[in-house]
């Protein structure tokens, strides 16, 4: 990276701290990751789009691809609290509600991630490990041992695990155990409900129309996240379906809206779920308490262990199941609706 006067002066202003023994090139480079950071992060698509870019650049970091198809899917699941059945079946506060816990999460999450995938594309142009800036940005001790022995070995499924096992450690204590969202959300009898029913889950579409992926059941538990996550990639980099989700995240920009993958169905659809962008608005986050989680949580031999997988990864005639399921329950409620003002 060039150094240059007018770059000291701007992050200078921007009061650069004291790394008196770090380089300046460093220094700045730290003020530039963080900046890109920033701008990346600032909603649903922006995180998307940067995790689909940044494995189109990288393609051995195959967890960035993941990423982008999992963001997709949170995405999709906010613009469902807004679309033509969540709002005849739950308050607003509710949807408000859920739809925070999903931002924040993913918001973490980014905020966590992106530096370490950035440190690593800067490492790979200078030809040099840059792995010790990782200091410089609240990432747990174990991703920083896991990257320097991704670059030493080269262990490219390792890495994979270790990128999923640090996102799901990273949200647990502020996301899935905040007394906040922990009461709110987690313990409401809608998401229990839909927990138990599997509506929750996640797509891997194609432009053929056909859905695979892996339902998602014990939200709440750490390990059972962990193993969705080790089962997403074994789904997501499968030899022959690879190329139709690649295929499909090139065509198809991400709004938010389940039509994204709905307008390749073989029988015509209707949008019933909104764009993101006219339906949300921006949140603003802030990481307030920052503790290692690797400092007081040991790392258990199942999350690194290879994972089965117990049921089918095709999902289309699922899918369309668990629509018309929901469509049932809008039915039932406008009819419950009506008997109360009786």
């Amino acid at each position: 990276m060039e150094v240059t006067l007018k770059a000291l002066k701007y992050y200078a202003g921007k009061g650069i701290i004291n790394m008196n023994h770090l380089t300046i090139q460093e220094q700045l480079l730290i003020r530039q990751i963080e900046d890109e950071t920033a701008r990346s992060n600032v909603d649903n698509i922006t995180r998307t789009d940067a995790y689909f870019k940044f494995f189109y650049k990288n393609r051995e970091i195959i967890w960035s691809f993941l990423a982008s198809m999992v963001s997709r899917n949170g995405g999709w699941n906010m613009c469902d609290l807004e679309g033509a059945i969540f709002p005849q079946m739950l308050e607003s506060p509710v949807r408000k509600q859920l739809f925070l816990t999903y931002e924040r999460a993913n918001w973490l999450i980014f905020h966590d991630v992106y530096p370490q995938l950035l440190i690593y594309e800067y490492s790979t142009k200078f030809n040099r490990p840059l792995f010790h800036l990782l200091n410089y940005f609240d990432v747990s001790a174990f991703i920083q041992r896991e990257w320097k022995l991704f670059w030493d070995k080269n262990d490219i499924y390792r890495l994979t695990t270790s990128l999923i096992i640090n996102e799901q450690n990273v949200i647990q204590k502020p996301v899935i155990e905040h007394p906040v969202y922990k009461n709110k959300v987690f313990r409401s009898l809608i998401f229990s409900f839909q927990d138990w029913l599997h509506f929750s889950s996640v797509l891997f579409p194609t432009c053929s129309g056909e859905l695979y992926g892996a339902s998602v059941n014990g939200f709440r538990n750490l390990s059972e996240r962990i193993n969705l996550g080790k089962r997403l990639v074994r789904i997501l980099f499968h030899q022959r379906l690879f190329p139709y989700f690649l295929e499909f995240a090139e065509k198809t920009p991400h709004t938010g809206s389940r039509h994204d993958f709905e307008q390749y169905f073989k029988t015509k659809v209707r949008r019933e779920t909104p764009f993101l962008r006219a339906t949300f608005p921006i949140i603003e986050h802030h990481r307030h308490e920052y503790r290692d989680w690797s400092l007081d949580r040991r790392i258990h031999f199942s999350w690194i262990h290879p994972v089965q997988h117990r049921h089918p990864i095709h999902l289309t005639d699922w899918y369309i199941h668990k629509r018309d399921q929901l469509q049932l329950l809008k039915s039932l409620q406008k009819v419950w609706d009506y008997k109360k003002g009786d």
